[in-house]
């Protein structure tokens, strides 16, 4: 991983605890796996800890790595980093992405509150004079739609179960049948129904080749005016320029965390709508919050070391569904 994210997600004292269970390789490896000083580590290597920017673990990276039996990543998605030599060569991979979750989760409650509340319409007309209080829209009885049983997406449902504010959550989930939809605290319905229904969307699916576009300009054309879609997930499962489209008539508002391209260019009419909030992904870990991703790895390699089952274990078989 690159150094200032080795530095912020493994603090001084993560550091010093990790070194109590296993003896630490010097240097940190920041560059590619390739270069010398690389090899020279991997080739003691028992644990591999990774991070943001870790390079694909290739077979010859692995042929250069003959110790190595765990991959302990402190971040979220392993796709880009985990090849089919991995899983050939049964190493253990494990991913922080739980420990991921949680500000992901809060920031979406955040932007369903936001748009429950019709925030985005409201800031954009305070210029124009304070809004009586029978213009105000409220959050009761609104209708969620949840689109993806991820962890990401269990969460957010779980919240909203216990909510208060009386919203109902519809759930669309190829994966999830309707009895473990109802357990969850939400109604299995197809796509198109939970975009008919739902005044809010908030997009939790993996990124795969049948997800691009999930929500397309049919999808959401079918969000009644007013309707607005979160998307804290890949920017590739909305259709950018259907809802720019959306959006731009003033019939949908939309909270984008993730966009498709990312970043969007700097003159896309995205970033010019008030109706419409778009952040540079920082729905995960932030700031202080990257912490947790470095002491749930610790925690993972101390684990590893007692012969305990790791809590964020993967296998190959999972990976196809996940982000």
């Amino acid at each position: 991983m690159g150094v200032e994210v080795a530095e912020r997600v493994f603090t001084p004292d993560l550091r010093e605890r990790l070194a109590r269970s296993v003896r630490l390789t010097q240097p940190l490896l920041s560059g590619p796996l390739t270069a010398p000083e690389a090899v020279t580590v991997l080739s003691v290597a028992e644990v591999l800890v990774t991070g943001w920017g870790c390079p694909p673990l290739t077979p010859e990276i692995l042929a250069s790595a003959p110790a190595l039996r765990a991959v302990v990543h402190a971040a979220g998605s392993v796709k880009p980093m985990v090849t089919e030599a991995v899983w050939d060569r049964g190493i253990v991979v494990s991913s922080a992405a739980d420990a991921n979750a949680d500000p992901v989760v809060a920031f979406t409650l955040a932007a369903i509150t936001f748009a429950a509340k019709g925030a985005l319409s409201a800031a954009a007309g305070y210029a124009s004079g304070w809004p009586p209080f029978t213009d105000r829209t409220g959050a009761d009885a609104r209708t969620i739609g949840v689109i993806g049983a991820s962890r990401i997406g269990r969460r957010v449902i779980a919240a909203l179960r216990g909510s208060d504010a009386g919203f109902r959550v519809l759930l669309t989930d190829p994966y999830v049948s309707r009895a473990e939809a109802a357990e969850l605290g939400a109604e299995l319905v197809d796509l198109p129904a939970l975009c008919e229904r739902s005044s809010i969307v908030t997009v939790h699916a993996p990124q795969l080749p049948e997800t691009r576009g999930l929500l397309n300009a049919d999808m959401l054309k079918r969000i009644p005016d007013g309707g607005v879609v979160i998307n804290t997930a890949r920017g590739s499962l909305v259709d950018t320029e259907a809802l720019a489209r959306e959006c731009g008539a003033g019939r949908l508002d939309a909270f984008l965390d993730v966009t498709d391209p990312e970043p969007l260019p700097a003159d896309h009419v995205l970033l010019r709508l008030p109706n419409v909030l778009v952040t540079p992904h920082v729905a995960g870990a932030q700031g202080s919050e990257v912490r947790r991703l470095g002491e749930y790895a610790v925690s993972e390699v101390e684990r590893y070391v007692a012969g305990a089952r790791l809590r964020g274990v993967l296998v190959r078989e999972d990976l196809a569904r996940l982000a």
